[in-house]
């Protein structure tokens, strides 16, 4: 075990604990996930989702991770994308939210165009120079070292090979701000457990909210990781963000 600590919402837990503490909130939550972003953005995440996939630039043929994909929420829309030729991989480490993910692309028709696989977004089970585009969407805040992550999305991805992370950031507008930690903090929790009876997981999603890096930070993680060309781009007034990074 290790004496390091790391953010657990607004707790500090051991380094070594937090996977084992976001597996339970999320295996819990596994059947209920995509109510939970509908009660956390009040359905806007699936607009969110699609713009983010709409905007990738990834194209037939390519080969993409999906990490931390969950559901399958944009897996789906990637494999149109990728068409026959591609292929999608729906990757996560919790093995509750791959069934979901993996029984709801089979429904949609996508038998044999995508395969699922459990990982570790610190240590993906891939060699370098993999993959032609990585997306992640609502997962780096809740891994442990995030940073080891775009570090091993920088070492999987092929030269040319494109990093994308939507993500919950920062408000930039002062008076939305207050509204918005209003209804985190206060409404959203309460919502949670009326509805799921499940107040705690509720919690903790919004205290990851509030711990992740804002735009900039993250942006100079990304070039930490060795990623060129990274910006990002703020959806609904920087509620979200899309960051975005190339492996030239």
């Amino acid at each position: 075990m290790t004496h390091e600590t790391t953010d657990f919402g607004f707790r500090r837990v051991a380094k070594d604990d937090k996977q084992h503490l976001v597996e339970k909130v999320f295996t819990s939550v596994a059947s209920r996930y995509d109510l939970m972003n509908d009660l956390m953005s009040g359905g806007i995440h699936r607009l969110w989702k699609r713009h983010f996939v709409a905007t990738s630039g990834i194209q037939k043929n390519h080969r993409v991770l999906d990490l931390a994909g969950g559901t399958g929420d944009i897996a789906k829309l990637l494999i149109p994308k990728v068409g026959t030729e591609g292929h999608v991989v729906l990757g996560d480490i919790n093995q509750a939210m791959l069934d979901v993910g993996e029984a709801r692309l089979i429904d949609a028709g996508f038998y044999g165009r995508f395969c699922c696989r459990q990982m570790n977004a610190e240590q993906l089970p891939y060699d370098d120079n993999h993959f032609d585009a990585i997306t992640m969407a609502f997962g780096l805040r809740n891994v442990t070292d995030k940073q080891q992550a775009l570090n091993e999305m920088y070492r999987v991805l092929k030269p040319g090979g494109k990093a994308l992370v939507l993500e919950f950031s920062k408000v930039n507008q002062p008076f939305l701000k207050k509204l918005y930690e209003l209804y985190s903090f206060k409404l959203l929790p309460e919502i949670g457990h009326r509805v799921t009876g499940d107040r705690d997981s509720y919690q903790y999603l919004v205290e990851s909210i509030e711990k992740h890096p804002d735009q900039e930070q993250l942006k100079a993680m990304f070039e930490q990781a060795g990623l060129d060309m990274c910006r990002y781009q703020n959806l609904t007034a920087g509620i979200v963000a899309i960051h975005t990074g190339f492996k030239l």
